[in-house]
């Protein structure tokens, strides 16, 4: 999963000076920053994914270098690939990983796998 280095360390940064310790998890093609056990913000080769509220999903496909983010063949509803020319100031960065943060408390955690019991012996 190949990202890029230096978008890492400035998302790192932000997160650093909001004071906060998302947990870094590889998926979805990249490695996702997740808060609450939810995917906030990830980077994926010179890419942010970002997850918004969906009803916010059209205002934000208007923003420079912002698209759908499509994942194996299908588009994700509320995930978006925001390109390195959307990222230019830091100023852009915050915006979206603020987006992001402001939904993650309505957003629904991704269920968990579970694993398969154990045969047993009665």
């Amino acid at each position: 999963m190949p990202y890029d280095q230096h978008l890492l360390e400035r998302v790192e940064k932000v997160f650093k000076k909001k004071k906060m310790k998302p947990v870094q998890k590889n998926m979805i093609g990249g490695l996702c920053f997740m808060v609450n056990d939810k995917m906030v913000v990830g980077v994926t080769n010179d890419s942010l994914m970002v997850r918004i509220d969906p009803e916010l999903y059209p205002m934000a496909l208007k923003k420079k270098g912002c698209r759908h983010m499509d994942f194996n063949g299908r588009t994700l509803k509320g995930f978006l690939l925001v390109e390195s020319i959307g990222l230019r100031s830091d100023k852009d960065l915050l915006y979206w990983i603020e987006l992001s943060l402001n939904f993650n408390p309505k957003a629904k955690a991704a269920k968990k796998k579970s694993t398969p019991a154990k045969n047993r012996k009665l």
